[in-house]
């Protein structure tokens, strides 16, 4: 069939890419054209998405069948799409958990059981909230919402797994909070661009939780999984919760993964019975860690994060003085 990827030249889209190629689709992505280029055997439109003349311009009469939209940043972009693409079969949205009026720190359960966000707040959250409700109103029935947490896998840009990988790797003393055992859920790319392109297939309606079983890890048991995939010999330096706020250490910015006691109790407590009855896979988090470090291995220079996201990691200084201290 004839699907269009918005997005699709890196990470999770990439991946929608292929996943779509691999099932035998006629793809086609179209992007602003500033982050390279999608994978072999695509077809490549170019314009951006807040423009509303940009995608009827681009698709040029070409109608997609299928849909699975990685890009949308904007309330803008939520209704040029929902303008253009209307008559799609099948529509899969990348949404997030932030889409929730109370993530984090959560606990979220059953999709239909939570408020999501309905304020004209130029956020994170309340934009894709807006970005559900506008292209769901669209397209009525054959419009899927992936509420996603945290994705790992090759081709992150974002960095957060990798700049671990990277920094254990290195080995020695390393500066990790003393709060090891809060528990982590992860989502594959690999594993949720496969899925996405096959709910498009089949029309599937609806919220999904789209992120790793409740339980799957912790902090600690992914730390332990990087040093044994990376070979390095670190050693862990706890330092108290306490003691990393008062040196100006940001959660989940200069320690990647780590959050709060507060949070990190019921953050990655969510429900997701539904994304596994819609056959969300989920591989083993050694599989993603390993596979992500075979990546960053071949790669010579990492791209900025997108959408102006900060890079993560401890600056030197920080971790020179806890080191010191600790």
């Amino acid at each position: 069939m004839r699907l269009l990827v918005l997005g699709g030249t890196h990470f999770l889209g990439r991946h929608v890419v292929t996943a779509a190629l691999d099932r035998g689709h006629e793809v086609t992505t179209f992007t602003r054209g500033v982050s390279g280029d999608p994978p072999d055997g695509a077809c490549v439109l170019h314009g951006d998405r807040d423009d509303p003349a940009a995608l009827p311009t681009a698709l040029d009469g070409w109608v997609p069948e299928l849909v699975v939209d990685t890009s949308c940043q904007s309330r803008a972009a939520a209704r040029n799409a929902a303008a253009a693409l209307a008559g799609a079969r099948g529509y899969a949205f990348v949404s997030s958990l932030n889409a929730y009026r109370n993530w984090p720190p959560g606990p979220i359960g059953p999709e239909d059981d939570e408020p999501t966000w309905q304020t004209d707040d130029e956020e994170y959250g309340p934009v894709k909230a807006s970005a559900e409700r506008e292209i769901g109103a669209a397209l009525p029935g054959r419009f899927l919402t992936a509420r996603a947490g945290l994705i790992v896998g090759p081709y992150d840009r974002v960095h957060r797994l990798g700049w671990w990988l990277q920094r254990i790797a290195r080995g020695g003393r390393v500066v990790v909070p003393d709060a090891l055992d809060q528990p982590i859920a992860a989502v594959d790319a690999r594993d949720l661009a496969g899925w996405l392109v096959g709910t498009a297939e089949r029309g599937a309606a609806g919220a999904v939780n789209a992120t790793g079983p409740a339980g799957m890890s912790t902090l600690g048991g992914l730390l332990e999984l990087c040093r044994g995939i990376t070979g390095g010999d670190a050693e862990w330096v706890p330092v108290p919760e306490a003691d990393l706020r008062a040196a100006g250490v940001q959660p989940w910015v200069h320690l990647p993964l780590w959050l709060p006691a507060g949070l990190a109790r019921t953050a990655w407590d969510v429900d997701t019975t539904r994304a596994r009855q819609l056959g969300l896979p989920s591989r083993p988090l050694g599989e993603s860690i390993a596979d992500t470090w075979a990546w960053l291995c071949r790669v010579d220079e990492l791209p900025s994060p997108p959408h102006g996201l900060p890079a993560p990691g401890l600056p030197a200084e920080l971790e020179t003085a806890l080191l010191a201290s600790h």
